[in-house]
């Protein structure tokens, strides 16, 4: 203290603060000035490397390094617009979609890529907001016509599109459909009951009851469906392993409330709907009876229970 004091009084001149504060400042870390940079007003002047490239004037592509990989990642892309990008050497559909939070499918059909999912660098494609399809109106078509076509909900095409409810469509206008399905033409053949299904392929033992114990309480119906009854919050599996490109939660959704689309690797997909809980997110791989979802009363139903369809095949529970 002897040292301290004879220190402090040599200096107590140059200092308005008392020594005893002095030696707190100096010996508490929490009141020790930090060194700070000099802030730049250029944001970019801290990246280096290559250019930045800015797609469609709404978001950064991240800039690439020599693994073939993204070293940025951009956080969330334009919400409401549709984009276009680029292809780099070495992207894939997936590793755009994941990019975009958007999925495969939603690139795949809104660039009319139908074939090994082939892109080449340079290209251009067009990426939809949000998961869904993209379409140009035609001569006759209204919102109703063109949900129909593409199962969507009226109210979210409205909304999504900034429409108002019985809004007329010119030809050429270009009308996004939230979560929407791009379907081949099915040839439709009537039933007994009225409905119409799908003529498709037999696929022997390829799929699994996704509610085991339950009764089937409708058979053939709708699009190539069936219903399984059973109490609200059952667990339902996937039917077989694959790809899950629509987990919708929320809205009516055309009548499927809450529902959820697996892609299979034969070319198949299988629908879950009246959901109350997805358990599932699109991207994911499930394999064969994992969970899917559970019971619940969403959309157009009067009891609760699964709606099951096969798309791309028989489905085996419908007879």
């Amino acid at each position: 203290m002897v040292l301290f004091s004879g220190f402090f009084g040599s200096v107590t001149g140059l200092f308005s603060t008392p020594p005893e504060t002095m030696v707190a400042e100096i010996y508490n870390s929490q009141t020790l000035p930090i060194l700070e940079a000099t802030a730049n007003p250029n944001a970019n002047a801290g990246v280096g490397g290559s250019e930045i490239v800015i797609v469609d004037d709404s978001a950064l592509y991240p800039e690439v390094g020599s693994g073939g990989t993204a070293d940025i990642t951009p956080v969330q892309f334009n919400s409401d617009k549709i984009s276009t990008y680029v292809v780099q050497e070495g992207d894939t559909i997936s590793q755009i979609a994941e990019m975009f939070r958007v999925s495969t499918n939603t690139i795949r059909w809104g660039n009319d890529i139908n074939t090994k999912d082939v892109i080449s660098p340079g290209q251009r494609l067009v990426i939809l907001p949000i998961n869904g399809v993209r379409h140009t109106v035609v001569k006759g078509e209204t919102v109703k016509s063109i949900a129909t076509k593409y199962e969507g909900d009226i109210d979210e095409i409205l909304r999504f599109n900034e429409l108002s409810e019985g809004a007329l469509l010119a030809v050429g206008d270009v009308v996004v459909i939230p979560n929407g399905e791009v379907h081949s033409a099915p040839v439709s053949v009537p039933s007994s009951g009225g409905s119409s299904y799908t003529k498709v392929p037999v696929v022997n033992g390829y799929f699994a009851n996704p509610l085991p114990g339950s009764v089937i309480t409708q058979k053939l119906h709708g699009h190539n469906a069936a219903d399984f009854g059973a109490p609200v919050g059952t667990s339902i599996h996937a039917s077989a392993s694959g790809e899950v490109i629509v987990s919708k939660a929320g809205g009516w959704n055309g009548g499927y409330g809450n529902y959820v689309v697996i892609k299979h690797g034969n070319g198949t997909q299988t629908l879950y709907s009246h959901m109350s809980t997805n358990s599932v997110y699109v991207g994911q791989y499930v394999e064969q009876g994992d969970l899917v979802g559970f019971i619940g009363l969403t959309g157009k139903t009067t009891g609760p229970h699964l709606h099951f369809e096969v798309r791309g095949a028989t489905n085996p529970f419908a007879y």
